[in-house]
């Protein structure tokens, strides 16, 4: 299962920017749907189209290992 961090990245750029950075804001900048974004930050193993990984990544100047990590599951070990 992949967990996305947004939440993270969300919180590290406004403590780096010095202000709130939402999601509405994410959404405008990166033509991803707000109910998208809150889906990838809250549901767990939330799927979502590379597209949208890709836009997340450009906007907050990540990689793809720093936007979402690799958990196993059970079905997978």
């Amino acid at each position: 299962m992949l967990r996305f961090k947004l939440k993270e990245l969300l919180a590290e750029k406004s403590f780096q920017e010095e202000r709130r950075v939402t999601m509405v804001e994410v959404s405008e900048k990166t033509g991803i749907n707000r109910i998208t974004l809150s889906k990838i930050a809250n549901q767990k193993g939330y799927s979502t189209v590379t597209d949208n990984l890709d836009k997340l990544c450009t906007y907050f100047g990540c990689t793809l290992s720093e936007l979402a990590e690799y958990i196993p599951t059970e079905e997978s070990e």
